[in-house]
Formats: structure tokens, C-alpha cells, sequence
């Protein structure tokens, strides 16, 4: 359905009609309420351009939306919220609504522009079923309703493009920003280190240093996963070297990033695609050196483990790192606040409230976040919220992927069962990561299936000559 067409003909030729009129009409009015402001005081002024500047960007993502949403997959790549801090302290909450509200708004403009999907079997309505449920059952307390909404605008915020009727160019650009999102990090943080204002390793409790650039090395390591299968997906789909180069190094910033679970979710779907996944365009043959190649790293990586505790990994490698980083020690926590509720669960956002921020156990481990998705959506959902976000999510998962190529629908079902093993030890429904990977899934859902609309119209209007061919016999 194509929101525009129900709108009248001079609204929907906004983003083409060029008039100097309506152009000068508009500066005199900006003009003249700049003037107002100007006279009403410094703060109405202040608050005058801030609009102004939001305006001036909603026009150009009007105009641009391909171009505005990779780039907004890029900013959101590096995780603003993390570094904006050094610059404007206590900033954090206000970035990260900046760039939620930011996806939003572009896929509004993505709706108004390319049509609407009605996407039933989202899992954004799994969320919407554990807001309503909580507030029937009652919050945790210290939970507000107001907390609540957040939450729930933070969940279905990843999941919202697969209600747009994304064009093809929509989804090439989505997928190649995503794949350099890891490389951008490295670049920016290297310019923020040169610069003096946040350093380039981040040291870890163990002794080790992990790559970080301007954000988290959790957060990283997620970005270098995603950027790994969306080179993998284009690797199979068109068989062109770039993508492999960029899939190394993609794989090369996730290990010096330490992350252990993403890293152990590429390698196992990276793996599975390079031995079982057939391809006419990434064919054996091609596969042969990369694979040999990453068979002789592992004794050398075992080798240097032996004899280095500088990086994360190898420490991990070696043994000699903490096995679970402190998750032993707050999942009892969320695990007494999932028993007082089971089945129907506390709330969304129930899962920020468990901890208490100002607790030694916070202070020790700097997290009130569960890193278990199950034990969170427990404590917020019960047993009812965990059935109905796992029963959406593997749903629109089949749906999606039923009619697109072959390696794709393969590649993105290992995707998620990877990220569903992910989620027992990692935030990966809260994290930023989770925008990320939703988006890209989203675009590559879009592609195929319209993919799969083309080759229908095509049989169709084959069956439609072949039968004006008979007629006309």
C-alpha cells in the first residue's frame, strides 16, 4: 500500500516541485521568525535553530531517503552515545533518543515514499503483547509506566524498516554501509586518539587490551559480526573478491576486539556457509585458499596464547581469562525477580530496574544489564514473553526467507540461529547492535522479496502473451 497516493497530487509532488516562490515565501518566514526569537531571548533563540536544523535535515532525508538511512547506518555504527560524552558530559540518554527517533522518522519518510508492508508477524508485536501484558499484570516497582514506553519504542525501533516497501537501491546501499561500518569505527577512533580525546585500546580487567576505537569493544565486536555476514551474503550472492578482502578484515577486528560470542557466532556461520553452501558465483575452488589459510592460524594463535596475555582473545584462548566476565554474579538477581512472576513477567523495561545502580554489585561488574536476553525478557515477559518474541522471530524469519536465492535464506537462518545461541551470554536486543543487524536483515529481506515480485510479474506476463499468442491463433 503507497501511503503517498492517498494524499492530494501537490502534496505528493513535494519532494519534485521547485517553485522560487514557495522558496522565498519560506526564507521570509524563517526570517521573520528568527527576528521573533531574537527579541524573545537567548534560550527561544537557541530553540528556533535547533528546529530550524532538524527541518533543514527532514527535507534533505525527503529528498535523499536512500542516502539519508545509509547514513544514518553508519552514524549509528558508531555508536555516538559512547563518545559524544567526552565532548558533552552526561549526554548519553539524549543521544541514544536522537538516534533511535532518527531510524524512526526515516522509516516514516521511507513509508510516505516507498509504500507501506503490512508485516504481520513482525516481532515488534511480541514486545507490544508483553507492554500490554504488563501493564495488566502490574510493574516492578520502581518501574513507571513512563520507563515502560521507553522501552517498548527501544525494542520494535530495530524492526521497524521491514514495514517499508524498500526499493532495490534501498537495500544495496543499507548492505554495503553496514559491511564498512567496522572499517569507519577503526578510522574515527583513530582520529579521536590523534586528537587526544579517547584512546584507541580499551585494557581489560584481565591485564589484556581489546580493539575499541571510539565505542565499547562489545559493542565492536557486534558491528564486526553483522559487517562479516553481510560481506559473506555478497560474497555468495556475486562471487567478487572485495568481499571477501572485506570479510577478513572484518573477521580481523572482531578477534582483536575479544568479543567472544560474536566471534564464535562468525566463525560457525562463516564456517557452515564456506563447507555446505553451494554457489555458482563463490564456487569451491575459490574457497580452497581462504580456507587453508584460517586452518594455519589456529596453531599459531594457540602458540602465541601460550606465551602472551597482551590480547583478549588469547587470554581467553589460554585459559587464563574470567569465564563468564561476572554474569554468574547478576544472573541470581534476575533470576529471584523472574521467579516472583513466571508466567506474565514484570514489565517492559522491567529488566533496568532489577539492579540497583548505586549497589557494590553494580559499582564492581558496571552493568545493570543481565547479558542473558532469555533471563531478561523473563523478568519482563514471564514465560508467555520469551514464547512470544522466540515464536515471532523464527516466523518472520521462515516468512521472509522462504522465497529469496538459495544462499541468502540459508546464510540469514544460520544468522539467527547463531544470534539465538548469542543471546544466552550477550545484550543483543537492547545493545545499539541490535538496529544494526535488524536493518541490514531488513534489507535483505526486501531485496529478495522483491526480487520475487519481479520474477512473478514476469511469469505473469509471460502466461498473459502466451495466451493472446493462442487467441490470435
Amino acid at each position: 500500500m503507497n501511503v503517498a497516493s492517498l494524499l492530494p497530487s501537490r502534496v505528493r509532488s513535494f519532494g519534485e516541485y521547485h517553485s522560487s516562490n514557495l522558496a522565498l515565501w519560506i526564507g521570509l518566514g524563517f526570517f521573520a521568525v528568527y527576528i521573533a526569537a531574537a527579541c524573545m531571548g537567548v534560550k527561544q533563540m537557541a530553540m528556533v535553530i535547533a528546529l530550524d536544523l532538524v527541518s533543514c535535515i527532514g527535507v534533505v532525508a525527503l529528498r535523499l531517503p536512500v542516502a539519508s538511512c545509509a547514513m544514518w547506518v553508519l552514524i549509528a555504527g558508531c555508536t555516538p552515545e559512547t563518545w559524544t560524552s567526552d565532548f558533552v558530559p552526561g549526554s548519553e540518554s539524549i543521544t541514544t533518543a536522537v538516534v533511535k527517533l532518527a531510524g524512526l522518522a526515516l522509516v516514516a519518510i521511507c513509508i510516505f515514499r516507498f509504500g507501506l508492508v503490512l508485516d504481520l508477524l513482525n516481532p515488534g508485536f511480541a514486545f507490544l503483547l508483553m507492554f500490554c501484558v504488563g501493564l495488566g499484570h502490574g510493574f516492578y516497582p520502581g518501574l513507571t509506566l513512563s520507563d515502560s514506553i521507553r522501552s517498548l519504542i527501544g525494542a520494535v525501533a530495530p524492526f521497524a524498516f521491514s514495514f517499508c516497501r524498500l526499493p532495490r537501491r534501498w537495500s544495496a546501499a543499507v548492505i554495503e554501509a553496514t559491511i564498512w561500518i567496522p572499517t569507519l569505527i577503526m578510522v574515527f577512533g583513530a582520529f579521536l586518539t590523534a586528537a587526544g580525546v579517547r584512546p584507541f585500546l580499551s585494557p581489560d580487567a584481565e591485564g589484556s587490551v581489546r580493539l575499541a576505537g571510539p565505542t565499547l569493544p562489545a559493542f565492536l565486536g557486534g558491528f564486526a559480526m553483522i559487517a562479516t555476514y553481510a560481506a559473506l551474503i555478497e560474497l555468495y550472492r556475486d562471487g567478487r573478491s572485495r568481499y571477501l578482502y572485506l570479510m577478513a578484515v572484518n573477521l580481523v577486528i572482531l578477534v582483536g576486539t575479544g568479543a567472544r560470542s560474536p566471534l564464535a557466532c562468525a566463525v560457525l556461520v562463516t564456517g557452515i556457509a564456506f563447507v555446505a553452501i553451494r554457489s555458482s558465483s563463490f564456487t569451491m575452488r575459490k574457497r580452497v585458499l581462504p580456507l587453508i589459510l584460517a586452518l594455519l592460524s589456529l596453531p599459531i594463535l594457540i602458540v602465541v596464547a601460550a606465551t602472551s596475555n597482551s590480547i583478549r582473545l588469547l587470554t581467553v584462548l589460554s585459559g587464563n581469562a574470567e569465564g563468564l566476565s561476572g554474569r554468574d554474579i547478576i544472573w541470581p538477581f534476575f533470576e529471584a525477580a523472574f521467579a516472583r512472576s513466571p508466567i506474565f513477567g514484570w514489565g517492559l523495561g522491567a529488566g533496568k530496574a532489577v539492579m540497583d545502580p548505586d549497589s557494590l554489585t553494580v559499582k564492581l561488574l558496571g552493568t545493570t544489564a543481565a547479558h542473558n536476553e532469555y533471563l531478561r525478557m523473563g523478568v519482563e515477559g514471564g514465560y508467555l514473553g520469551i514464547t512470544a518474541v522466540m515464536l515471532f522471530m523464527t516466523l518472520w524469519t521462515w516468512r521472509w526467507t522462504a522465497g529469496i536465492m538459495r544462499s541468502d535464506r540459508i546464510i540469514i537462518r544460520l544468522v539467527m540461529f547463531g544470534f539465538a545461541l548469542q543471546s544466552i551470554t550477550d545484550n543483543t536486543l537492547i545493545a545499539p547492535t541490535a538496529s544494526i543487524l535488524f536493518t541490514w536483515i531488513s534489507a535483505v529481506f526486501a531485496r529478495g522479496d522483491r526480487k520475487v515480485d519481479e520474477a512473478a510479474e514476469e511469469r505473469r506476463g509471460a502466461a498473459e502473451d502466451e495466451v493472446q499468442a493462442v487467441q490470435r491463433a
